[in-house]
């Protein structure tokens, strides 16, 4: 049987996941007491299979909390990977920044929050959350020509949802009867 040509020529056609399925069938002896047409139809699911994933993974939706971010940038730029982190963040369809606010920034997290979102302006979308009223965002960020250049960014396209009321884990506290509050 020519299974290596039949191999290379499933990836040239780009059916690597019918190429996979092929390798694992030749591994596996137990697999030829199937018939053809089910022996086909397993590769034909694993092309399927490996379709939906690589799909999925080029639109997975990406969540960060800020602060995690940040260490995880300064880290990148240790080992040489920031570059690449840099694009993963800017390639993504959608990037949520959790716990915008929790801080102030220091000047590198500010650069580096800058890099983020001038990667991504007008090519996707972020969502930034925060307990913090925008009206504060400039003094959090410091550097005013920085946190003009983030707020260029962030703010003049923005859709703003303002929320009111208890948040969702003070609401679960109470349904639970774990509020201190409630107990007093």
């Amino acid at each position: 049987m020519l299974t290596h040509p039949t191999h290379e020529r499933l990836i040239a056609l780009g059916l690597i996941g019918m190429a996979k399925a092929l390798e694992e069938q030749r591994r596996q002896s137990d697999l030829a007491a199937l018939d053809f047409e089910e022996r086909l139809a397993l590769m034909i699911d694993r092309e399927a299979i490996e379709r939906e994933n690589k799909l999925i993974n080029r639109l997975k939706v990406l969540y960060h909390r800020l602060p995690r971010l940040f260490d995880a940038l300064l880290i990148a730029r240790g080992d040489g990977r920031y570059g690449r982190l840099l694009k993963t963040l800017a390639r993504v369809e959608l990037l949520i920044l959790d716990d915008w606010g929790l801080a102030p920034l220091t000047p590198e997290q500010g650069r580096d929050l800058l890099e983020v979102l001038d990667d991504r302006h007008g090519r996707s979308s972020t969502i930034v959350t925060s307990q913090l009223p925008v009206e504060h965002w400039h003094e959090l960020i410091g550097n005013p020509t920085i946190a003009d250049a983030i707020l260029d960014r962030l703010v003049h396209n923005a859709h703003r949802l303002i929320l009111n009321g208890d948040s969702m884990r003070k609401l679960a506290a109470k349904q639970s009867g774990l509020d201190a509050n409630e107990a007093a």
